[in-house]
């Protein structure tokens, strides 16, 4: 899998979770996508910026 795909593929899961959730929000499990979706985006993004000071 090139370098590309393999930071996109969870960023647009992240982002496909935060979608749904928020459309979901009245539930739980909305809010449960959610936040799932917005430590997914900050987790691939913290593992990059940390992976470029190494």
């Amino acid at each position: 899998m090139s370098p590309f795909l393999s930071l996109m593929l969870p960023v647009l899961t992240g982002l496909l979770l935060l979608t749904i959730g928020f459309s979901l929000r009245e539930r739980d499990v909305g809010v449960l996508m959610m936040w799932c979706g917005t430590i997914g985006v900050f987790g691939t993004v913290c593992w990059k910026i940390l992976e470029k000071l190494a």
